[in-house]
């Protein structure tokens, strides 16, 4: 697209890039069901093909970077969309424009929680392990499609499998960033071929080794292929044959003919129109990131050290270490955040899980579950609900959104060195790989009843199971959107509830 139709769909003022800006995201907020992989689609379809708002090169790159980096995924990529076409206040406001409906949904949740007795219906519980159920078919399809989008070559596929199972064999504070510099420092070992030459040396003398020791006892016979020919009226030998067949049957010189050269992982520098970069310099990112990266010490040093600080405080703390240092975006976060909060003693397990199954089936960002959790966390403490909940809304969504703003900013002076492209492509497969520790997490905590309101592995019941592999089947074979899968798991919930309750009447 040319520079001059570009200006053509370009506001000139703030005001007239607000109101385009919110024209356009604000349906987002209402209609954008499934989670990052689906949302991803939905961005695609809208600013690429028909807003024609960025490239697919651009789209391709700010897809890496929102996986790369810590915090929700897709809303980073909504920001960083509405960054580059119209500025920070339309970016901001998009972002407004997208988490607030989910976010406003999941206080008059926690209000209506926080008013539950301990102990509820049945069938309530039917209903949300039912959720529960088509929630994890659901992730699990989603890891599988970014799967399939992460895994490039041999090394990335091993990061995929590695991330998954260190993920569920192990969690602490500093376990998820040291996996991700781990994942990157591979793919920029293995790019740039850092380990083949110490490989040769070593197979060289292992060869050389076995063939002193093999030596003396083999007898050197001619080659096979040495033929004679005349020269001068005697019979020379002539040199072995090297011919081989090609793949197509043809005959083709094996040492004569020159050898076919690798292709190089340099790729050319891309190339991006003057519309789709930043009018903010380097020098404006590194101080963003520096700032932030100094901000996130001190909220930490001020945990450890004072030992009665608020409780909103506290809370504040654990969502803004759960934005910084957990990757892998909302399927990844919300099983986690149970260490944050249930382990802390602010909210119940049953009321976690009852938030973790409805936020689900709610479109927009699966970070919204922290204004629930935030919102619960302050009726606890006699604190204001409201402010619990802005609480919890700004930790979690903070930590990524000025990290990915920061990053825009360096991203020109990054995007064409070859280290910087590597350790991308590792970090995205390594995040993708803890998409599947939230499946065997929630699977774990997934099932809910009067004698464990706490949470069981689904896998107790058969009938869960089934839910589980229909949400995956259905979104994988017939086309299910995620809340028509979400609605079906509700109803198999309470199917299950009616079939038991029939049997114990008749019993």
């Amino acid at each position: 697209m040319g520079t001059s139709r570009w200006r053509y769909y370009l506001p000139r003022t703030t005001a007239q890039q607000a109101w385009r800006a919110l024209s356009v995201n604000w349906p987002l907020g209402f209609t954008s069901f499934g989670g990052p992989p689906v949302h991803f689609k939905i961005f695609h379809d809208k600013f690429c093909d028909r807003e024609k708002w960025i490239s697919e090169q651009v789209y391709q790159e700010l897809f890496s970077i929102s996986q790369a980096l810590s915090g929700p995924a897709s809303t980073k990529m909504l920001y960083c969309i509405n960054l580059i076409h119209s500025g920070f206040p339309a970016a901001a406001l998009s972002f407004l424009v997208w988490s607030l409906p989910g976010a406003l949904a999941m206080y008059g949740l926690s209000i209506g929680v926080s008013h539950m007795g301990e102990n509820l219906p049945r069938e309530v519980y039917a209903l949300l392990s039912g959720l529960n159920a088509a929630t994890v078919g659901i992730i699990a399809l989603a890891a599988v499609g970014l799967s399939e989008k992460a895994i490039t070559d041999t090394v990335t596929r091993i990061l995929v499998l590695v991330g998954a199972a260190a993920g569920m064999l192990y969690n602490a504070l500093w376990y998820f960033p040291l996996l991700m510099i781990t994942a990157a420092c591979v793919t920029i070992v293995y790019d740039f071929r850092w380990l083949h030459g110490p490989y040769k040396v070593v197979a060289g003398i292992f060869k050389r080794k076995q063939r002193l020791e093999v030596g003396d006892e083999t007898i050197e016979l001619p080659p096979r292929n040495m033929g004679t020919g005349h020269r001068g009226g005697e019979e020379v030998a002539t040199a072995p044959s090297t011919t081989r067949p090609s793949d197509d049957g043809q005959a083709v010189e094996g040492s004569n003919a020159p050898q076919q050269e690798l292709p190089t992982t340099e790729a050319e520098p891309r190339i991006v129109p003057p519309e789709y970069r930043l009018n903010f310099s380097w020098k404006i990112g590194v101080a963003t990131i520096a700032s932030f990266l100094t901000s996130f010490v001190v909220v930490m040093v001020l945990r450890g050290v004072l030992a009665h600080m608020p409780l909103l405080y506290n809370f504040f703390a654990n969502m803004y270490l759960a934005g910084t240092i957990i990757f892998g975006g909302g399927p990844v976060v919300i099983p986690l955040l149970r260490e944050y909060v249930v382990a802390e003693g602010w909210v119940s397990a049953r009321d976690f899980l009852i938030g973790l199954a409805i936020i689900q089936a709610l479109p927009g960002p699966n970070f919204n579950f922290a204004v629930f959790l935030g919102s619960l966390t302050a009726i606890k403490g006699g604190y204001n609900s409201v402010g619990g909940a802005l609480v919890g809304f700004l930790g979690i969504f903070s930590p990524g959104l000025i990290l990915v703003h920061g990053t825009m900013g360096i991203w020109s002076a990054l995007r064409n060195r070859r280290w910087v492209k590597s350790s991308v492509r590792g970090v995205n497969a390594a995040a993708v790989g803890l998409i599947y520790t939230a499946v065997y997490r929630l699977w774990q905590i997934g099932y809910i009843d009067e004698g464990f309101q706490s949470g069981t592995s689904l896998g107790d019941d058969p009938w869960w199971v089934v839910v589980t592999v229909t949400s995956y089947a259905g979104g994988r074979w017939f086309g299910a959107s995620p809340p028509v899968a979400i609605a079906l798991g509700a109803a198999l919930g309470l199917i299950r509830y009616g079939v038991c309750r029939t049997d114990r009447t008749s019993n």
